[in-house]
């Protein structure tokens, strides 16, 4: 049965999480250090943001630490200057730039072929990464926004935390928008937190994922796809690991004409 419509193939888009996902760490550390080395943050809150951002990397995110991330971050900027987060832009981005997986480049170029729209869907403050969607030639950014009233932060949220349940809705509220069908489009992410964003869309695929994830990988037949910026990637035995196993071909020769992330974006800063 032919999924198109009256001979027009129906849009698609790809949506790809940032953490452990697109890059090898937490953005949100990336902003607080820099915030720290401008003297936005104390040396004791750095530390604690440290703390989380290397069990994130280890053990992957779970409720209870990324509401906790979610609230660091909100009263880090509260009181904050809206003019004053921006000045720190360019050094978040370029940190950024620098922890892009050569393969995740090569999987956003591989849609972006394909025809399909690409987004990151992050639980980061909107202003951290949309100047990062940008560098990447996505076609949107998705984030979490905080509220801000006469240009300073007020350390609330103004729409829902982008997270969980929170990633899915903003996904089929850009489907809805874009006219996008979901049953095309594509999901990467690491994280059994994640889950709804993957059961948002027809293809799901998990990225180093987490066991609670992996598990779940496995049981449905979803692809596994694990890789760093060193090595070849592996592609676990999965149900559909064959067709897994052709998208992961054909990122690392992508990946290997791109090269370093800093070397591919540097011309667009």
């Amino acid at each position: 049965m032919s999924d198109s419509i009256n001979g027009v193939a129906p849009k698609a888009a790809a949506f790809f999480d940032l953490d452990r996902t697109i890059i090898g760490g937490s953005s949100v550390f990336t902003f607080g250090w820099v915030a720290y080395r401008n003297g936005m943050i104390p040396t004791r809150q750095l530390l604690g943001d440290a703390a989380s951002a290397i069990s994130f990397k280890l053990f992957g995110a779970s409720d209870e630490k990324s509401e906790r991330v979610k609230d660091q971050v909100l009263a880090g900027i509260k009181g904050t200057a809206l003019s004053d987060l921006r000045e720190l832009g360019d050094e978040i981005l370029d940190r950024l730039l620098d922890s892009v997986r050569r393969e995740s480049r090569g999987l956003i170029d591989l849609h972006s072929a394909a025809g399909r729209d690409t987004y990151i869907v992050s639980a980061s403050p909107i202003e951290i990464i949309r100047d990062f969607g940008v560098a990447m030639e996505m076609t949107g950014t998705i984030g979490t926004v905080s509220e801000i009233v006469d240009g300073v932060y007020t350390g609330r949220l103004a729409e829902p935390f982008c997270y969980g349940e929170g990633k899915a809705m903003a996904i089929e509220r850009i489907a809805a928008e874009r006219g996008y069908n979901l049953n095309q489009c594509y999901g990467y992410t690491d994280s059994i937190s994640d889950l709804p964003m993957l059961e948002c869309v027809g293809h799901p695929v998990a990225v180093n994922p987490d066991h609670a994830l992996e598990s779940i990988a496995r049981m449905r037949g979803w692809p596994i796809i694990e890789f760093n910026r060193t090595t070849k990637r592996v592609v676990k035995n999965t149900t559909a690991a064959v067709g897994a196993a052709g998208v992961a071909t054909a990122t690392y020769f992508l990946g290997r004409r791109h090269g370093r992330a800093s070397e591919r974006f540097g011309s667009l800063r």
